[in-house]
Parts: structure tokens; sequence; C-alpha cells
């Protein structure tokens, strides 16, 4: 599967500037984790997703990073938000900056 990153308007990539501000070990595993989706897709072992609602969908990776995403076609996942999980759900504020990305990028 190909990741790309959501990129703004103005040309930042918010995903890649939320892991390149974790510290070394968390940043290191999500490394990890993106390269495991890239090489197995949607059956990748270390990562655990669930569906936010239609197309928009969640990584969850331990502790606490959570990514949003949106697959277009079969084989191109776009990273859209990222944020560290601070309870049980996902706080709306979250998932609104992800659904306006996602509306931005289609």
């Amino acid at each position: 599967m190909r990741i790309e990153f959501y990129q703004t308007p103005s040309g930042r990539n918010p995903v890649v500037d939320y892991i390149r501000a974790l510290p070394i070990e968390e940043r290191t595993l999500v490394d990890a984790v993106l390269e495991d989706v890239e090489t197995h897709g949607l059956a990748a072992q270390l990562v655990s997703m669930r569906q936010i609602e239609g197309k928009l969908w969640e990584l969850r990776i331990p502790p606490r990073t959570r990514i949003f995403y949106v697959v277009v076609e079969r084989d191109r996942m776009i990273l859209l938000h990222a944020y560290k999980k601070q309870g049980q759900k996902a706080p709306m504020r979250e998932i609104e900056t992800a659904r306006r990305r996602m509306v931005q990028f289609f």
C-alpha cells in the first residue's frame, strides 16, 4: 500500500510534523507501523484500525498515537490527521479536523 501525507493548502504536512515532534521511542514505533502498512496493506499485524465514519478510518498505534486516514483506490492511503489519545473516545474536534482535510483532499 502506498502511504501519502495530507498537505495543507499552505504546504504544511501536519501528520509529518506530529510524527517528527514525538519522542524517539514513539517515533520509531510509528515508523515501524507505517512500514508494516506499506508492506502488508490493511492486513498489517502491527496496527489496529477502526472505522470512524464512511471512508474515514483511524490507525491506533500504541501507546497513544492515533492517525486518521482514508483509502483512495485500493492501494493508496492518505494520512490526514494525527493526535495523542487522551481519553476513551476520539474527541470531536480531532474528528472534525480529519473530516475537513478529507473534504479538501477530495
